[in-house]
């Protein structure tokens, strides 16, 4: 902001200039002489320079005037307008989402359970919008228990020995809660440190309370129980482990769908 300065050095006026010229003391001879002024010529010089130093003044208050008036134009002009709802940079999530598991013996559709599992939840989501288990399998069933998929590995036969050890590249911590582990639940498979679950989860053929608070129970199918049933009734042999869990065909997870409930009928 321009600020109105008033000068340290004093100003002679004409008069004093020109008595001090005419003093008693002898100029020089070195230096120029003046002629004297007449006492009009003097007083019309004094007029000029007031009206001058009066335009002067006027000239910097209009001009203090303009410049301090440019900022609320310029702000006027370059407001940003709110944003219109066309404008919005992306839209509200959905409140309720479910999940559509499309498999090679049918469709599922599960519900979750964010209230008692919400990283679970989201993590789950997350993995399946980024088509994650999509080209899976089942790897798997123990009748009247559970069917377990999840392993990125079982997208590859080749590297069928390593089923069941494969994960996302992270861990998950554990959100136990008081969800029971009843038919169509589904819950987070994990070793035996409860921080280690990833991508891998099992849905339940029966109720299974003994699992209740050592597995994190995250969502349920609401839809596709007889699939489930076709799921859990696949003949099974023997595993590398020596379990009669190993399905006898490819249980296959064709793809896994977040979409809200209300668009699933």
């Amino acid at each position: 902001m321009m600020t109105n300065r008033v000068s340290s050095t004093p100003r002679r006026s004409a008069f004093v200039l020109f008595f001090s010229l005419q003093g008693s003391q002898p100029i020089p001879a070195a230096w120029p002489r003046l002629r004297p002024i007449p006492a009009l010529d003097v007083e019309r010089w004094a007029l000029n320079v007031s009206i001058a130093r009066m335009k002067s003044i006027m000239l910097g208050c209009l001009a203090g005037l303009l410049l301090a008036a440019a900022p609320a134009f310029s702000q006027d002009e370059t407001t940003t307008p709110s944003p219109s709802p066309a404008m919005s940079t992306s839209p509200s999530p959905a409140t309720n989402e479910v999940a559509v598991i499309q498999t090679s013996e049918g469709e599922m559709v599960a519900e979750f359970w964010p209230d008692v599992a919400p990283n679970t939840v989201e993590n789950f989501k997350k993995l399946a919008r980024q088509g994650f288990y999509d080209g899976t399998a089942f790897h798997r069933i123990v009748k009247g228990f559970m069917v377990q998929g999840g392993d990125p590995l079982t997208k590859d036969p080749s590297k069928e020995s390593r089923w069941g050890t494969g994960d996302p590249g992270y861990k998950v911590k554990a959100e136990f809660n008081k969800r029971s582990h009843e038919r169509g639940v589904l819950s987070m498979a994990r070793s035996s440190d409860p921080d280690s679950a990833g991508s891998q989860f099992f849905i339940c053929l029966e109720n299974v309370k003994r699992l209740d608070g050592q597995y994190t129970t995250f969502g349920k199918v609401i839809k596709g129980d007889d699939v489930l049933g076709k799921l859990g009734d696949i003949e099974t042999t023997m595993s590398a482990g020596g379990e009669k869990s190993k399905p006898t065909k490819r249980v296959a997870v064709e793809s896994i769908k977040i979409v809200p409930a209300d668009s699933v009928k």
